[in-house]
């Protein structure tokens, strides 16, 4: 659980709230604000939670939240649940930040579907600190990797903590460019990397060595997934929601056609944040080095082009 915080008022009510099953997210977001107490809400029954829930969307009676399937919960069990999840984390290093906590990121919280619970291993990103996103494809080529790692490094020596996903190609070469420039003398900001598993389940195996020298080196690794969570397809594009989510603006290096980095540049526009894409320096008309094919129709869409660090700062109005 994250520091500052009443245990004995809170205890594992989070944690609780994430295992009762069938409830929507806007349900837990909600449970997770209106309680502050384990005891108050563990003294309560599937029915009240339905109508309270129910309360909560304007409705004079109490809806179905849980099907034949998840009906059967007992709030014994999954309170067991809750403590076995709180013992494995301690183990694990793990730590958890609910979005009634003042520690929970300032900028996640606004967005329409923000996750009721993150976990994360390591230091949330400060509060302080500018987030940028910095996403792109897995299959990129040597000039778009080159920018990345560029980009963040020196994004990161100017204080600005590099988000992205921990995928391989852009995602990667982005948070080592952050890494690399917190192994260095100066007061650096560091990477926080967004998964598509829980933080004890890092994917894809191939960057678990990152994943270590991200947290090592001061960064996060977070996700909305309790402990044991193994990544599905449908978890990646719900991760870029929170990529995009905890950013001032999201820069997107290299995408194609279907590139995912897209799914997170549609919620960057849904969330209302700045979002720009890479280029580099060229002869001629300025947009002609872009790189991918989704980045150049998101430019045509009235994303800007950017061609370095300081072109993202300038464009969001603030110097090196």
């Amino acid at each position: 659980m994250s520091e500052g915080v009443g245990i004995i008022e809170r205890g594992l009510l989070d944690l609780i709230i994430a295992r009762i099953p069938g409830l929507k997210p806007g349900s837990r977001v909600y449970l997770c604000e209106k309680f502050d107490r384990e005891g108050d809400f563990t003294a309560l029954k599937a029915y009240d939670i339905e109508r309270i829930c129910a309360a909560r969307r304007g409705e004079a009676e109490a809806g179905r939240l849980f099907d034949d399937e998840t009906e059967r919960w007992s709030m014994a069990g999954v309170v067991s649940r809750a403590e076995q999840d709180a013992e494995l984390m301690e183990r694990r290093g793990i730590h958890w930040v609910s979005v009634a906590e003042k520690a929970y990121p300032p900028l996640l919280r606004e967005i329409y579907d923000p996750p009721a619970v993150l976990f994360y291993r390591g230091a949330l990103p400060p509060s302080d600190k500018l987030t940028i996103a910095m996403v792109g494809t897995r299959k990129p080529g040597s000039a778009a990797l080159r920018w990345a790692y560029e980009t963040a490094r020196d994004l990161s020596l100017a204080g600005v903590v590099v988000v992205s996903g921990l995928a391989v190609g852009i995602d990667a070469m982005a948070h080592r460019g952050s890494v690399d420039a917190a192994s260095g003398e100066l007061d650096t900001a560091p990477a926080a990397a967004v998964l598509g598993s829980s933080v004890d389940e890092v994917y894809p195996a191939s960057n678990r060595t990152l994943a270590r020298r991200i947290v090592m080196s001061g960064g996060a690794l977070l996700s909305e997934y309790l402990p044991g969570t193994r990544p599905a397809k449908w978890t990646f594009p719900a991760r870029n929601r929170i990529i995009s989510g905890l950013c001032r603006c999201t820069v997107v290096v290299e995408a194609g056609e279907k590139s995912g980095a897209l799914i997170t540049a549609d919620f960057a526009l849904e969330q209302n944040r700045d979002l720009y894409v890479a280029g580099v320096p060229a002869d001629g008309d300025l947009d002609d080095k872009i790189f991918g094919y989704g980045c150049r129709r998101l430019a045509e869409d009235g994303a800007k082009v950017v061609h370095n660090s300081v072109d993202i700062l300038t464009g969001l109005g603030l110097e090196m």
